[in-house]
């Protein structure tokens, strides 16, 4: 057998190309990738595509630099969207995000949206970016240069949306307070009904606040679901489903008496407000818009 110093240029390369699909790896639909950077030159860039709304990144012992496109294939109307085709993005670096940098790259010029975080450091906040029809975005990954690379990993899950309504979004930075906070008016209410993940009648039993998210978190009774896209109000026999929706903490929403209609996104599994009129008030904006035959979609309203 011959030994290490009798192997030629081209089974190095051969023995590299096999290291690096054994550290390199798309899942089966492309909507996450996962691979290490010892297989990576230093100063190297290697691009990644992505086709999914949603998924994630994990980049171990991060080295050189990745360049991360996203291209969802997302349905024709949500694409559309009453935003004019406007794309939201967010991404969630894991609370262990180590060894990278993550930047926003815009028609060329970068933004830092994750620095590389120190062992004491709080995690790192969701971060969330829009992207308009013909403009060109990617996230660039630098990795920072460490003696010991070996405890490092840059993680993240992403998720993309098209007409994502602002007051979804959890970076504030993004989107101002007033916007976020506002009430619906009866066209957003009726669009809700027909494009949130869930459509819930309820009740609040309490209001909890979330520091780390820098969140208010409701606690809903829930008398009746409507839709639920994932399984978030859950209950048994004739007792009322339970479910926790989320809002901006800043929105002041405080427990009060009366029956809502709560309506919005699932958000990195967690389900956050969108329109919430008391039901009431639905029920009145629904029937008018009905006998005028302008709702979007129907609802078995009581």
């Amino acid at each position: 057998m011959p030994g290490f110093g009798r192997w030629n240029n081209a089974t190095w390369i051969l023995l590299l190309g096999i290291f690096h699909s054994c550290f390199s790896s798309y899942s089966e639909d492309q909507c996450s990738w996962r691979g290490s950077g010892l297989s990576q030159q230093q100063g190297s860039v290697e691009q990644i595509s992505l086709h999914c709304s949603e998924g994630t990144l994990d980049w171990l012992y991060p080295k050189g630099a990745l360049r991360l496109t996203l291209t969802p294939r997302l349905a024709p109307v949500a694409a559309a969207g009453p935003d004019g085709g406007v794309i939201t993005a967010c991404v969630k670096p894991s609370e262990q995000f180590h060894g990278a940098q993550l930047y926003l790259e815009r028609d060329g010029l970068l933004e830092l949206l994750v620095g590389d975080r120190m062992e004491a450091s709080p995690p790192p906040r969701v971060r969330c970016f829009s992207r308009t029809p013909g403009e060109r975005l990617a996230l660039f990954l630098q990795a920072t240069p460490h003696q010991d690379i070996s405890r490092r990993t840059a993680s993240f899950r992403y998720e993309l949306r098209g007409g994502w309504m602002a007051r979804m979004a959890l970076d504030s930075n993004a989107i101002s307070r007033e916007d976020a906070c506002r009430p619906c008016n009866d066209t957003e209410i009726l669009m809700a009904v027909c494009t949130s993940d869930f459509v819930v009648r309820g009740n609040i039993q309490s209001v909890e606040e979330d520091e780390t998210l820098r969140a208010a978190v409701i606690k809903v009774s829930a008398t009746r679901v409507f839709r639920q896209k994932y399984t978030l109000f859950t209950g048994s026999g004739r007792l009322a489903s339970r479910g926790e929706v989320r809002t901006l903490l800043q929105c002041g929403v405080r427990p009060g008496p009366g029956s809502f209609l709560f309506t919005g996104r699932v958000h990195f599994g967690e389900a956050w407000l969108g329109c919430a009129p008391r039901y009431k008030d639905f029920q009145r904006t629904y029937s008018v818009a009905k006998a005028a035959q302008q709702i979007p979609c129907e609802l078995p309203v009581d």
